[in-house]
C-alpha cells in the first residue's frame, strides 16, 4: 500500500492523472512477488518520470497506449536515465500481466511477420521440434525478416532473391563463427523450404546458399583437469543466498555432468530422499535418468532448500533468482553465474561456459576406466560416437595402448 511507501506523499501520488489509480495495485503486486520494502520505494520513485513522460507525450489514456508507445517512452527515458527504464519496463509487465493492457497493443499485426508465427507452428505441429529449438529458429527469421522490412519500399515474399539472403548472410558472419553460421544458414533454408511448399518460392533459391565448412571435432571437447575443477568448486563462496545456490548448481553439475537446460528444469519431485537417488530428465534425448544422491550432492541441496531457496514460492522448479520475483533460473542465468564465480575465483579458467563442467566429468569417468557406453548413458548419448570425442583428450591412457613400429620401420627411422 502506498501508506506504507510514502505516507506523506499518498494523496499526491493517487492524484496522478496517469499512473495514479494503479499505484496501489502496482505495489501489492510487487509485493506479493517478494520485493523489498526499499526496493517498492525506489520503483515508485521511478515511476515519477514515467508520468511526466506520459503528460508531455500522450493523449491517451493509460489502457489505450500501444506496443510502440512503451518501446518509445522506454527509449526516451534510458537516454537520460536508465534506472527509469528499468521502472517502464517493470509498470508495463504488471499491466500486462493484470490484463489493463494488451501485450501486443492494439495495432494490425504486420502480415509479413506473420510467416514467422506461421513458420513456428509448422516447426512445432508438422516437424516436432522442441520449443527451444523453435526459439532458435524464430529469432533467426526475425532477423531475416528485418533484414527485408529495412528496405525503403518494403518486400514480398515473392520479391526474396539470392543476392538479398546472401547480404543477410553476410552481414549476420560479422559476429557470428562459422559453427553459429552454420546453424544460421540451415534456419533460413528451412524458412525458404516452408515457404516452397506453399507456392510462394521457386524451389531451387534454398539450394543456392553455401554452408559454411565446419569439419567434425576439428576443436577437442572444452575439458578442464579435475584438480582445477576440484579447486573450483572450493573457491566457490558458500555464505549468502546466490552463493548457496550457486555451489549447489556446479556441484551438481560436476558430480553427474548435466547441462545448464537439465539443471534449470530440476523440480523438487526429482529429489527422491527416501531413496537418495535424482531424476534427471535429460533434454536432448527427452529420456529420464535415475542416478544416486551423493553425499557431497545432498548436502548442497539440502542447505540451499533450507537456508537459501524463497520459501512459500508456488514455483516447483529447485533453483529459482536470488533476487525478487525469484522466478526460476534460465540457462543463461547459469551460464552468468559460472561467469561471474570463474572471475572471482580467481583461476586460469579460459572464458567458456559451465557446459565445461560436463566435458571434465566426462574424461574424469574416462580416465578412472569407466566403459564409453557407461559414460555415454551418463551424459545422454544417443549415438557412441558422441561419445568418442572425449577419447581424444585422454593422452597419457592413449599412450599405452600405442602400437610399436615394426623393426624395418624402425631401423628406418634411425638411419
Amino acid at each position: 500500500m502506498l501508506e506504507e511507501l510514502r505516507p506523506r506523499k499518498t494523496g499526491y501520488y493517487r492524484s496522478l492523472p496517469f499512473l495514479g489509480p494503479v499505484l496501489d495495485g502496482f505495489d501489492d503486486w510487487l509485493l506479493g512477488r517478494g520485493y523489498t520494502l526499499s526496493t517498492r520505494r525506489y520503483y515508485l520513485s521511478l515511476l515519477g518520470s514515467l508520468e511526466r513522460y506520459l503528460q508531455d507525450h500522450s493523449e491517451r489514456k493509460l489502457h489505450e497506449l500501444t506496443a510502440e508507445d512503451w518501446e518509445s517512452c522506454r527509449g526516451w527515458l534510458a537516454v537520460r536515465d536508465s534506472r527509469c527504464a528499468c521502472g517502464v519496463t517493470t509498470m508495463r509487465r504488471y499491466l500486462e500481466e493484470s490484463a489493463m493492457i494488451d501485450p501486443s497493443g492494439p495495432e494490425e499485426p504486420d502480415p509479413f511477420r506473420n510467416w514467422v508465427d506461421r513458420y513456428a507452428d509448422h516447426l512445432g505441429k508438422v516437424r516436432g521440434f522442441q520449443p527451444k529449438t523453435i526459439r532458435q529458429h524464430s529469432s533467426t527469421i526475425t532477423r531475416f525478416v528485418d533484414h527485408f522490412s529495412r528496405a525503403p519500399d518494403g518486400f514480398s515474399l515473392t520479391q526474396i532473391n539470392s543476392t538479398e539472403i546472401e547480404r543477410f548472410i553476410e552481414a549476420s558472419s560479422c559476429t557470428r563463427s562459422r559453427a553459429t553460421m552454420q546453424h544460421v544458414v540451415a534456419h533460413v533454408r528451412g524458412f525458404l523450404r516452408f515457404l516452397e511448399l506453399w507456392q510462394h518460392l521457386p524451389p531451387t533459391l534454398r539450394t543456392e546458399i553455401d554452408t559454411p565448412r565446419v569439419y567434425r571435432l576439428e576443436k577437442p571437447p572444452r575439458a578442464l583437469p579435475w584438480d582445477v575443477v576440484k579447486a573450483f568448486l572450493q573457491s566457490l563462496e558458500r555464505s549468502g543466498d546466490s552463493g548457496i545456490r550457486d555451489y549447489a548448481i556446479f556441484t551438481l553439475m560436476a558430480q553427474y555432468g548435466l547441462r545448464p537446460s537439465e539443471i534449470v528444469c530440476l523440480c523438487l519431485d526429482d529429489i527422491l530422499w527416501r531413496s537418495r537417488r535424482i531424476r534427471v530428465l535429460q533434454r536432448k534425448n527427452n529420456k529420464t535418468l535415475i542416478l544416486p544422491l551423493t553425499d557431497l550432492a545432498a548436502t548442497a541441496l539440502y542447505r540451499y532448500l533450507r537456508e537459501a531457496r524463497r520459501t512459500g514460492s508456488p514455483h516447483r522448479e529447485v533453483f529459482l533468482a536470488s533476487r525478487a520475483p525469484y522466478l526460476p533460473m534460465k540457462g543463461t542465468g547459469v551460464s552468468q553465474a559460472f561467469r561471474r564465480r570463474v572471475l572471482r575465483s580467481g583461476l586460469d579458467i579460459p572464458a567458456q561456459g559451465p557446459h565445461c563442467l560436463r566435458h571434465s566429468y566426462a574424461v574424469h569417468l574416462l580416465r578412472q576406466g569407466t566403459a564409453l557406453k557407461e559414460i555415454g548413458d551418463l551424459l545422454g548419448h544417443s549415438l557412441a560416437e558422441s561419445t568418442c570425442m572425449y577419447l581424444g583428450l585422454a593422452v597419457e591412457e592413449l599412450r599405452e595402448v600405442g602400437l610399436p613400429l615394426p623393426g624395418g620401420v624402425q631401423r628406418r627411422v634411425q638411419r
